[in-house]
C-alpha cells in the first residue's frame, strides 16, 4: 500500500474493496486481513504520504437486529450481527479517529446491496443481480429468499456517483461524514422484481425456494432507510428506479457480452 501510494501521489483515495459478507463470515481470519487491516493499511498511508482524502465504502451491514423505530438512519445504533458489518463498523470509526486526530478528511458511504451486471461474490443481496442476469443469458434462476422479501438496493452507476458526489461535496457543509444512502425507490420485493424481469425477457424462468436461515437473517436485520442526511448535506438522490435498473442490465449485458461472460 505504501509504495503504490508513494508511486500514484493521489489526491485521494477511493477504498471500495472488501470481502463481502458471506465470504467474510465463512472465513473471519480472511476478513481481518483484507477489510480491518486492509483499511487500517489504506489510513495509514494516507496519514504517511500526505494524501488529503479517503473516501470508504461501509455497509447497512453495521446495523444489526433489535433496533428500535422502523427504519434505519445515520442516528440508528449500530450493533452489527456479521463478522463483515462488525469489519466496516472498524473502518467508519478509525477513519473518524484519523479525522479527528490527523485532520484526513475521510468520508463514507454506507451501502445497502449494490446492483449491477458482472456479480460474483455471494452475499444477502445478490438475487437482485443474478435473476437480471442469469434470465438474460437463458438460464433459470432460483431465487433463495422469499418472494415478499425487501433488500433496499442501489443501482452501481449510481453507487459510483454517490461517491464522486460525496468526495466532491464542500467539507463545511458535512456533519455526519458517515451516509447511509437509500437507492432504488421504492425498495421492490423480490415478486416485484421479478416481474419486472418477466416482462422484459419472455420465458424467464424466475423461481423461489427461501434458504431458512438466510431468510431470518433478512427479516431480522433489513428495513427502510431514511437517508435525509445525505439528501440534506450533499445532495444524494438516486437515479434508477427498479424498472430503469434492470433496463440498464440487460443494456450492459447486450453491448458488452464479452465483460459479462
Amino acid at each position: 500500500m505504501l509504495d503504490a501510494v508513494k508511486q500514484s501521489r493521489p489526491a485521494a483515495i477511493y477504498h471500495l474493496g472488501a470481502m463481502l459478507s458471506v465470504a467474510s463470515d465463512l472465513d473471519p481470519a480472511a476478513a481481518m486481513q483484507a477489510n480491518v487491516n486492509g483499511t487500517f493499511n489504506v489510513l495509514e498511508a494516507a496519514r504517511l504520504l500526505d494524501v488529503p482524502q479517503v473516501i470508504f465504502a461501509s455497509s447497512i451491514g453495521t446495523y444489526g437486529a433489535d433496533v428500535d423505530g422502523d427504519q434505519f438512519d445515520d442516528l440508528t445504533i449500530q450493533r452489527p450481527l456479521s463478522f463483515y458489518g462488525s469489519a466496516k463498523l472498524f473502518g467508519e470509526h478509525s477513519g473518524n479517529f484519523y479525522r479527528r486526530r490527523y485532520g484526513l478528511d475521510f468520508r463514507s458511504i454506507r451501502f445497502p446491496g449494490v446492483a449491477g451486471a458482472g456479480v460474483r461474490t455471494p452475499g444477502a443481496a445478490q438475487f437482485h443481480s443474478w435473476m437480471v442476469e442469469e434470465s438474460a443469458k437463458g438460464r433459470a434462476y432460483t431465487v433463495a429468499a422469499a418472494e415478499h422479501t425487501q433488500v433496499p438496493i442501489v443501482y452501481v452507476k449510481d453507487a459510483a456517483r454517490g461517491v464522486l458526489k460525496l468526495a466532491s461535496a464542500p467539507v463545511e457543509d458535512l456533519r455526519m461524514f458517515n451516509y447511509l444512502i437509500s437507492g432504488v425507490p421504492p425498495t421492490p420485493t423480490a415478486g416485484e422484481l421479478a416481474e419486472l424481469v418477466r416482462a422484459r425477457v419472455p420465458g424467464a424462468a424466475i423461481s423461489f425456494d427461501p434458504d431458512p436461515v438466510r431468510q431470518q437473517m433478512l427479516e431480522k436485520m433489513i428495513k427502510p432507510i431514511d437517508d435525509r442526511f445525505a439528501r440534506q448535506e450533499w445532495g444524494w438522490a438516486p437515479e434508477f428506479d427498479a424498472a430503469a435498473l434492470i433496463d440498464d442490465i440487460l443494456l450492459e449485458l447486450t453491448e458488452h457480452p464479452g465483460r459479462y461472460a
